[in-house]
């Protein structure tokens, strides 16, 4: 039986079953409680013997590409100060798999799924969406901000001009409610947000992983092989937190989904008062296999305590 405790000490028992309080409404599409997956951090097959995914306001998938991709040569993961750093690259076996088995599976237990798009070229998004278009799941969130590839995703996550026209091509693919997950490696994160939502984005996530990298001081070389990976983890939720006021802020009536450190019910409350209307929950769920719905169950309770905010979250609407 798992066991946990929320922010009170109490033990939860997450295979119990639990009728959620507080629910919200992103981009038009009700999530049962305002916790997620964060793409890249997820795997249906792992920890579908931890809980049930179902009970997550909704599942972000590991981004899809338009053929398998085999990612980067290892080593891809080194450790950091309250932090893990990777250099996967969007390892995965491809939209066609993913059609055919992942999001089959996950929309046969009753899961609110976002899939998330990945590509090295316009060409390579507009492959995916164009395959994903009618499919079963209930949103996509288009990846333009992953600092582990070498073409496309952060080129076009830090150039507003660029992403506008990717997502201008897109956007008439697809009736989906479709997000744009924005990367925090650049100088003002309200200039691709601004570009992203005039060009047709119903909502943004953010933030992605920060660009970083180890030495390992015995040979004088980089950990990671790929030299540079994506910081995610604690260290960076004051990060997260700073850019998802900052574009609310910019945009007050965009959805956002807040992403970054959170590894507890308070900290996704944070993201709530900064702004936000949902949250994902990342790198805690690599060492936690059931922090997603962890966090979950400690939101709901914490928001007992605060029906405005509930209420606001309920309607759709947010703090600020």
């Amino acid at each position: 039986m798992t066991m946990t405790e929320n922010a009170t000490g109490a033990h939860i028992d997450l295979y119990e079953d639990h009728v959620w309080k507080h629910p919200t409404v992103v981009a038009g599409v009700p999530w049962k409680n305002p916790v997620g997956t964060a793409s890249g951090t997820f795997q249906y097959a792992a920890v579908r013997w931890f809980y049930d995914v179902s009970q997550l306001g909704a599942v972000c998938t590991k981004g899809v590409s338009p053929v398998p991709w085999e990612g980067n040569p290892s080593p891809r993961t080194a450790e950091g100060p309250a932090s893990n750093i990777n250099a996967v690259g969007l390892q995965n076996p491809g939209v066609d798999h993913y059609l055919e088995d992942d999001l089959p599976k996950l929309k046969a237990i009753g899961a609110t799924v976002i899939a998330n798009v990945a590509g090295h070229s316009d060409d390579d998004y507009a492959q995916v969406v164009a395959k994903l278009a009618d499919c079963a799941a209930d949103m996509l969130e288009i990846n333009v901000s992953c600092p582990n590839v070498t073409h496309g995703g952060m080129s076009v996550g830090t150039d507003p001009v660029a992403l506008a026209k990717l997502i201008e091509r897109l956007r008439p693919m697809t009736d989906k409610p479709m997000i744009v997950k924005l990367t925090p490696n650049v100088t003002d994160i309200t200039v691709p947000a601004r570009a992203a939502v005039e060009a047709g984005a119903d909502a943004l996530s953010l933030i992605n992983t920060i660009v970083g990298m180890r030495i390992d001081v015995r040979t004088g070389k980089p950990v990671i092989a790929n030299v540079t990976g994506g910081v995610s983890g604690p260290a960076v939720l004051p990060i997260g937190l700073a850019r998802v006021w900052q574009v609310r802020t910019a945009l007050p009536d965009i959805p956002i989904i807040g992403i970054g450190g959170i590894d507890s019910g308070e900290k996704a409350l944070e993201y709530l008062y900064a702004g936000a209307n949902a949250v994902e929950v990342g790198a805690a769920a690599l060492f936690d296999p059931v922090a997603p719905l962890r966090v979950a169950r400690e939101l709901d309770d914490l928001l007992d305590e605060r029906p405005e905010l509930a209420a606001r979250l309920a309607a759709g609407r947010t703090w600020r």
